[in-house]
């Protein structure tokens, strides 16, 4: 009897500093990081959130990139860090299903971290750069399979945007050279100048160049065509695709972070996507904002996960 009456006063007390910690929350800056070099898709996105973020908790929230090995190495840091909120990682909840096959982890992502909120859909575009002056993704196809091996394509290694134009390729049955990058900003800034052929990355990053006419569109790998892009098919309806793989962005923590920093957090993005400022802004981007509860970001990387496993097997993707 007094040892369970121990146990409940314990339970409790722990309960009651976890509720102290959750009012006291941020009571110093929180860390974001972000697995790949500034200027990419990843990076645009988590500046957007952590300044409205920053804005509503009232503490600096510093976006910190470390790249390298499509987002492994900045997962591998944040999973040890301290639970307690001030640590904090973007990521795609492909991701989960692409980086366990792909490297070699000692801990499985699922268990490593807990959901938070997801924040955005941020839809692939296949363009052609100025060095290849294709205009539709068929003519592309058509000089592809005509020279194999003389066009390249740039993305990082065993992201999203990788496995989309593998699926691509083996699709459309064309050999075309992949060009490892650590991150979209530095590819991007190579395929406007010229040095690669082409590339898929999100709306959010490719949006501006296309409408400049420095790069152009063929195909989008979303399941309908986009509303300011009619005239561009989906790369499903124009058979170099067999589903939609589109992108959704959320933010994670080191498991064991308390519940009720969870639920701050949450409630803390959610009605920053529901802003019309955030709104506005993610629009000029071509993105759309996804607002889920914890246990709803969770059943997404479950149903998710497997569907990029598969991505994995099909490419044969494999990396150093």
């Amino acid at each position: 009897m007094i040892a369970a009456r121990a146990l409940i006063s314990a339970v409790m007390m722990l309960g009651a500093l976890h509720a102290a910690r959750a009012q006291q929350y941020p009571a110093k800056p929180i860390k974001l990081v972000v697995g790949f070099p500034a200027g990419g898709a990843t990076d645009t996105t988590a500046r957007l959130i952590a300044s409205r973020m920053q804005a509503a908790l009232k503490q600096t929230i510093v976006v910190e990139n470390i790249g390298g090995a499509g987002g492994s190495i900045a997962s591998k840091q944040v999973r040890t860090a301290a639970p307690d909120g001030y640590t904090l990682m973007m990521t795609t909840t492909s991701a989960f299903g692409t980086m366990p096959r792909l490297y070699k982890l000692d801990y499985d992502p699922v268990q490593a971290f807990v959901p938070i909120a997801t924040l955005v859909v941020d839809k692939g575009v296949l363009v052609a750069g100025p060095s290849w002056p294709v205009k539709t993704v068929h003519e592309a196809v058509a000089q592809a399979k005509a020279a194999p091996g003389k066009f390249n394509y740039g993305s990082a290694i065993g992201i999203g945007p990788h496995f989309v134009f593998e699926l691509f390729k083996r699709k459309a049955g064309v050999d075309i050279v992949h060009v490892p990058y650590r991150g979209g900003g530095p590819m991007i800034a190579d395929l406007v100048g010229g040095q690669i052929h082409a590339t898929v990355n999100g709306k959010s990053v490719l949006r501006q160049h296309i409408a400049t006419g420095k790069v152009r569109a063929l195909g989008v790998s979303a399941a309908t065509r986009w509303d300011d892009m009619k005239d561009v098919p989906t790369l499903l309806e124009a058979g170099f695709l067999d589903a939609p793989y589109d992108t959704l962005f959320g933010i994670v923590a080191p498991a064991g972070v308390p519940a009720v920093i969870v639920a701050r957090l949450n409630a803390v993005i959610n009605e920053g996507l529901r802003s019309p400022e955030m709104r506005a802004s993610l629009a000029k981007l071509g993105i759309e904002p996804h607002e889920t509860t914890p246990a709803e970001f969770a059943k997404l990387v479950a149903e998710e996960a497997p569907r990029w496993g598969r991505a994995v097997a099909l490419t044969g993707i494999k990396v150093q």
